[in-house]
């Protein structure tokens, strides 16, 4: 009885040897590996370049004063809708100390030659009267007096044109207009400002910046990699970083036919005209993207990019295609990729099953909470 314990004892031992040899090898064993199943599908590839810029307005005009002085009163501000030679601002006159000297000598010499004229008109006048004197003689100082009035009603305006910036005659130019119809974009001077007159030498102070706010574009740049693959009048959609959810269409209209060296990089400016909605508005200086289709397939069949292999030259693409329990390396003729799918032409169908990434191992782990 005895001896049959013991080998019953030795024979469990040896079972229990066997089983935990057994249990740790099923443990360090390596399973194979699991792939996800990737088919071709129907889909549009739509090939796009990217170019970085801005939408500002057509028409941004400058408006600057004529004359130099001090800003006295302003009649706008940023925002608001102006009509062509509306009033702006209006502009006191600082006087040149030299040049208001000798307008005022000039008064005083008027002034002198007036009376002059005056007195000999007196004086010759009843000689006329009394026939002493012909009417053509008395004619020399009636036309003498005239001039010399008028020479000092000349000498006055110019003097006030000089001291005020405006005549007796005219409105002068102390009133500053627009010059367009349009919105006030920016007012970079304040009442009290002094500005400086436009003229050959200098631009003169800004007084006001306004546009056309309904006639926008798009002015960015193109990297030269992308810039042989755009053509005028392409279809450009518009994403602007400060509006979510949103979209513009546009039409490129131009290309510069020269490059700009940035960072290393040669880059070409281009130009679209945004095409706004009733209703839809957009303000000047928002930074915007513009997606260019440079090329597109519709209902296309693709396969992910991410299952393509290609060989070392770049010229031969291949996939791994299911066949039973095994993964075969197949040849396919590929056609355009937007990045993310790319076109098949033949080599497979839509049924066809395609090695996709490895799945990965499922980690379970369990939190006690005491």
């Amino acid at each position: 009885m005895k001896r049959i314990l013991r080998y019953l004892l030795i024979a469990a031992i040896v079972l229990v040897v066997l089983w935990s040899f057994a249990f740790l090898y099923s443990k360090g064993a390596k399973k194979p590996d699991e792939f996800a199943i990737e088919k071709p599908k129907k889909a549009n590839v739509i090939k796009k370049t990217v170019a970085n810029g801005k939408i500002v307005p057509r028409k941004e005009i400058l408006i600057k004063p004529v004359v130099s002085g001090i800003i006295r009163e302003l009649y706008v501000e940023a925002g608001q809708q102006v009509k062509k030679d509306q009033p702006l601002a209006k502009i006191q006159i600082v006087p040149d100390m030299l040049s208001l000297s000798n307008a005022e000598n000039r008064v005083r010499t008027a002034e002198i030659n007036a009376q002059n004229a005056q007195m000999d008109f007196d004086r010759n006048k009843p000689l006329l009267d009394k026939g002493v004197i012909s009417a053509a003689e008395m004619q020399r100082f009636d036309i003498a007096l005239r001039s010399a009035k008028q020479d000092l009603e000349a000498a006055k305006e110019a003097l006030q044109v000089v001291r005020d910036g405006i005549s007796r005659s005219s409105a002068g130019n102390t009133i500053v207009r627009s010059t367009i119809e349009g919105m006030v974009l920016d007012v970079p001077v304040k009442e009290g400002n002094s500005v400086i007159e436009r003229n050959n030498f200098n631009e003169g102070t800004t007084i006001a910046a306004i546009a056309d706010m309904s006639d926008l574009i798009f002015q960015g740049k193109v990297d030269e990699s992308e810039v042989g693959k755009v053509r005028l009048a392409m279809p450009v959609v518009l994403t602007v970083g400060a509006i979510e959810n949103a979209t513009w269409d546009a039409e490129l209209e131009y290309i510069a036919p020269k490059g700009v060296e940035e960072n290393g990089a040669i880059q070409f400016e281009i130009r679209a005209a945004v095409k706004l909605a009733q209703g839809q508005a957009l303000r000047s200086g928002y930074s915007a993207n513009a997606d260019i289709e440079l090329e597109r397939r519709d209902s296309v069949l693709t396969v992910p990019e991410s299952v393509v292999e290609f060989n070392a030259k770049g010229d031969s693409a291949f996939v791994q295609v299911k066949n039973g329990e095994e993964w075969k390396r197949t040849w396919i003729k590929t056609g355009l990729s937007d990045g993310i799918n790319l076109e098949v032409l033949d080599g497979v169908t839509k049924d066809t099953e395609l090695k996709g990434a490895k799945k990965e191992e499922e980690v379970s782990v369990s939190v006690t909470v005491d």
